[in-house]
């Protein structure tokens, strides 16, 4: 481009999860000809900022996905997806890869009673024969209900209002669009206390975090959400904390940022 076009990148992963040895030299490189940077977590401008100390960038929470239409009545939903309308629903939702920790999840659902069914929804990335495995030997696979082929934005809608609450069982992470998805349905989320994902889950108010990266602990807070009915006050806080977290605020702020 020419020299005189400012350019501002929003960076959502700094570097990739899957690392790999020219990942560092590569956004080195493209860091440099970039002249500032939106980051939407601590995270991510930890990173930028250990790669170029002297980047010029805006902070900006991730704007709630407000383009998948309207929420549905929960009882349809779990109809239309064959599901038990007397269970409660757990949602992993997003592609399926390795730091997203739907092993731990897995582990984690055969700590709970039999009162519990878990959807997954979502590509495959990758070889998904140890989360078949762990769902083989389960005595509650018949409550484990899978949707691994490709799911359109038409979709969406249907799994987040059949389901009670949303799993983010990562063992890494810097932020995840998930969080912008379950928030415009108002659902909320149970969380791993990593990378950048408890910045826009609050703990006991929109959502629960869970300190350790561990099944137990995963099933611990599970348990917590329900016994303490927490799913209507959480999502209310959502609902409010949604009017703030706008595309039109992002945008506002983008466009400040970039005279």
């Amino acid at each position: 481009l020419n020299k005189n076009i400012k350019q501002i990148a929003i960076l959502h992963n700094v570097t990739p999860h899957e690392k790999k040895f020219f990942d560092k030299p590569f956004t080195s490189f493209f860091l440099k000809k970039t002249d500032g940077f939106v980051v939407m977590s601590d995270s991510v401008l930890k990173d930028l900022l250990t790669l170029k100390p002297n980047a010029k960038y805006i902070r900006i929470d991730h704007p709630v996905y407000n383009h998948f239409g309207e929420k549905i009545e929960q009882e349809k939903a779990i109809s239309q997806l064959k599901l038990d309308q007397n269970k409660k629903t757990l949602l992993f939702f997003g592609f399926i890869r390795g730091y997203k920790g739907l092993d731990l999840l897995l582990k984690a659902f055969e700590l709970l009673d039999n009162s519990y069914q878990l959807i997954i929804a979502g590509e495959v990335y990758g070889d998904f024969n140890k989360y078949q495995e762990l769902i083989d030997i389960s005595k509650k696979g018949n409550d484990i209900h899978l949707f691994t082929d490709y799911i359109s934005d038409e979709e969406v809608p249907l799994f987040f209002s059949a389901s009670d609450v949303c799993i983010l069982p990562y063992k890494s992470a810097t932020q995840s669009g998930i969080t912008a998805i379950s928030n415009h349905f108002c659902l909320p989320i149970i969380t791993t206390d990593v990378g950048g994902l408890k910045e826009t889950i609050h703990h006991k108010e929109t959502g629960l975090i869970v300190n350790k990266v561990d099944e137990a602990e995963i099933s611990l807070s599970i348990k917590e959400y329900f016994e303490n009915n927490y799913k209507s006050e959480f999502s209310e806080k959502i609902s409010i904390q949604n009017k703030t977290n706008s595309w039109d605020n992002f945008a506002k702020k983008l466009l400040e940022f970039s005279k």
